[in-house]
């Protein structure tokens, strides 16, 4: 198979930006990759000075690279093929719209929007240009997540029956201006926004996609949330997701995932916790990119008695961030609107699960921040 090029533009030149274009000019084939490369072929900022300084920073001064101080000049680019999103969550929407409208294959920073109806009209304009576009949930293609998967659904472990996983940064947000993507709700900031899909990750890959679940979705969401007096945003979130046996799906998993975020505190080990009825995965943090998991094995009609313990480490160049970018070279060049292992439906379900959270802690974006409204609820 001849060597597929993928041409980057970038948009927005914050940390994020700076990790996913560090990983972009990781060489491929330090991680077994030998059929893409990938190239930054133009940045956009708030002024073209901060994209040249990005570029000379973070894309060894190449003088190839396009600078641009207007995101739309990067989508009319005719040397790009696909955009990187990495702005702040509540301008993910008008930016990929916008990218999606120029006919750009769009990857678009986590969580993909506010809400799910913003989700839905994205998707809707990516298949009428017929671009791919897909969520950067970076965690679910990793070498770790793969693996895991396979053994999940292997079923040597039998059905999962409880997932427990936390994300949590301690920010110090006593400290933080309120204007801090944390701490602004006009930035969509709180923890369930910005730390919550990745616990939320975990339960998709272990419960959602399993292959007893039929793809059927959960019959149950239930949440509580700290909201912060500083600026009224989620300081700690928890949820429970229930997934319960469905005649008219086929669905025949009953298991549930009990769930945590919060920014004013750090994570603890394992981030993640899988438990099934004949072992248990422990998932190292931290877990948007852990490097290591343990599987116990029970012995046989002894549930919960351990009769082996394995344990698997991880090591690559980079940190994690290019996996998701091959995928979406290896789409693009195969013509797909969307990636198997992420797929539109997975970024619906973690949107709406949002959705519901937030409306059961009374979390209400500002005005105008929604670009495409959730209907009415009553009650």
């Amino acid at each position: 198979m001849s060597l597929f090029t993928l041409r980057w533009g970038i948009i927005s030149t914050g940390w994020i930006a700076e990790q996913v274009v560090s990983d972009l000019l990781v060489d491929p084939t330090t991680r077994g990759t030998n059929d893409i490369v990938h190239k930054v072929t133009a940045v956009g900022s708030r002024s073209v000075e901060k994209a040249q300084k990005f570029i000379n920073e973070f894309v060894n001064g190449d003088k190839t690279v396009k600078a641009y101080g207007t995101y739309d000049e990067v989508y009319a680019d005719k040397n790009v093929d696909a955009i990187y999103i990495g702005t702040p969550h509540t301008y993910h929407y008008t930016n990929a719209l916008d990218a999606l409208k120029a006919k750009k294959h769009v990857l678009c920073e986590k969580p993909v929007t506010c809400n799910a109806a913003e989700l839905r009209s994205l998707i809707a304009t990516a298949k009428e240009n017929e671009v791919f576009f897909m969520e950067a949930l970076w965690t679910r293609f990793q070498p770790l997540a793969k693996e895991v998967k396979e053994l999940i659904d292997s079923g040597t472990l039998g059905l999962p029956v409880i997932v427990h996983a936390d994300f949590s940064v301690d920010f110090g947000i006593d400290k933080l201006p309120l204007t801090h993507r944390m701490l602004d709700p006009k930035l969509g900031g709180g923890a369930i926004l910005d730390l919550g899909p990745y616990p939320l990750i975990w339960t998709i890959l272990a419960l959602y996609e399993h292959p007893a679940n039929k793809r059927t979705k959960p019959s149950n969401v239930t949440s509580t949330m700290y909201k912060t007096p500083i600026t009224g945003v989620d300081c700690n979130t928890s949820y429970i997701i229930t997934f319960s046996p469905n005649s008219s799906t086929g669905s025949t998993l009953a298991a549930q995932a009990v769930l945590s975020c919060s920014m004013n505190v750090a994570s603890h080990n394992p981030g993640v916790t899988i438990r099934f009825e004949k072992g248990t995965i422990m998932i190292d943090a931290p877990v948007p990119c852990p490097l290591r998991y343990t599987v116990q094995y029970f012995q046989e009609g002894k549930p919960g008695k351990i009769a082996r313990e394995d344990t698997r480490t991880f090591e690559y160049v980079g940190s994690g961030w290019h996996f998701q970018a091959d995928e979406v070279a290896r789409c693009v060049r195969d013509g797909k609107l969307e990636s198997e292992l992420w797929s539109h439906d997975k970024s619906i379900l973690e949107m709406e699960v949002f959705d519901e959270v937030r409306y059961q802690g009374g979390y209400k974006f500002p005005d105008g921040i929604e670009k495409v409204l959730l209907p009415v609820r009553c009650g």
